[in-house]
């Protein structure tokens, strides 16, 4: 080989070894679906969910496999309960390409109530929600999070620039603020609509552990209180 070092004419249909490896040759929708559903998986785990690692570490390929090229959303769905306290169950729900209506609300809401007992419901969606829609899922007895598939493609937390993150719990928190002592206000903050916040699933007080570190910078640690 010569020039560059690839095999052919890139913009042809000849690939060299180096490049052919990296060509998807399944479809759009399946790869999508196996980048969001296996960024779920590690946020449930991360929150503290019981999540088998070989169902994260699935490859795309086993994934098809599984699921084939044009997956079934109502197989893709998530139950699971979070370990320290099994009665909390979650689930998550793919939604597909259309608009969420308020029937499309009800539809959801008949399905889950007939056979599960719910402490909070994940609904991954493509398409806009309506304000009258949003407003029916205010009398559900439990929390619902809305996530575009968009944003799911990818793991934030895992990105090289990102700080750690690290959720206090109760008493972790009253030492912090006892060690510096200082009033929760005076914490700096983390909106509750902020990606990392909602990827935890944060609520308004708790408090997160930043940690940074680089080559050029010394690491330090500073905390946020969501609001």
């Amino acid at each position: 080989m010569e020039g560059n070092g690839f095999e052919g004419d890139l913009n042809g249909e000849v690939l060299g070894p180096c490049l052919s490896s990296y060509v998807d040759e399944g479809s759009t929708e399946s790869h999508k679906y196996y980048l969001a559903r296996r960024t779920v998986l590690e946020m449930l785990k991360d929150r503290g969910y019981a999540v088998p690692t070989s169902e994260i570490e699935l490859s795309l390929q086993d994934f098809r496999a599984i699921h084939g090229q044009n997956p079934d959303l109502e197989r893709l769905r998530i139950t699971t309960n979070l370990r320290a306290d099994p009665l909390k169950r979650i689930l998550v729900i793919f939604y597909g390409p259309n608009m969420i209506k308020v029937n499309s609300v009800r539809s959801i809401y008949a399905q889950i109530m007939n056979k599960e007992t719910l402490s909070g419901l994940i609904l991954i969606v493509q398409n806009n929600i309506t304000n009258q829609a949003l407003k029916a899922m205010d009398i559900w007895r439990f929390k619902v999070e809305i996530f575009q598939i968009t944003d799911l493609l990818v793991n934030i937390t895992k990105h090289v620039l990102k700080p750690k993150h690290r959720v206090l719990t109760d008493q972790e928190k009253k030492r912090v603020l006892k060690k510096y002592n200082i009033e929760e206000k005076q914490l700096p903050r983390m909106l509750q609509k902020d990606a990392i916040a909602r990827y935890y699933g944060l609520e308004k007080g708790q408090v997160v552990k930043v940690t940074y570190s680089g080559e050029i910078t010394e690491s330090h640690v500073t905390y946020r209180c969501i609001w």
